[in-house]
């Protein structure tokens, strides 16, 4: 599985983006998708993670900082998974990365497949 991750830019405090992931291959609806994000100086985090639909009915879980304000889909038919994010802070600013593993984790390693990273760069 290749991921190709887009959607990052420049926005204001308050305003919203939505990331997209991108995936080649036919066995993207069999992997559980996540997002990660890192900013400078800082380990990679974990943002959210959504699971495979026919084993967990497309469960999800987010990072506290996160949630209530980020969203994750996935979209089987198109190959690929988004991440709506509303009341954007400038402490979300940093690198986000999709990646594709076999649980639904908050856990790096558990992801196989990683996406190049877009910038998210939020202002004050």
């Amino acid at each position: 599985v290749q991921l190709q991750a887009s959607g990052g830019g420049l926005v204001q405090a308050g305003g919203s983006l939505r990331l997209s992931c991108a995936a080649s291959g036919r066995t993207f609806s069999s992997y559980a998708l996540g997002w990660f994000r890192q900013a400078p100086g800082k380990d990679r985090e974990f943002v959210a993670a959504i699971g495979v639909i026919s084993w967990t009915g497309g469960s999800t879980r987010y990072a506290d900082s996160v949630k209530g304000r980020f969203t994750i889909s996935r979209d089987n038919v198109k190959n690929t998974m988004y991440l709506q994010m509303n009341s954007l802070k400038p402490e979300d600013t940093a690198v986000y990365y999709c990646a594709a593993g076999v649980p639904t984790s908050s856990s790096p390693p558990h992801y196989v497949y990683w996406g190049q990273g877009t910038l998210v760069t939020i202002s004050s």
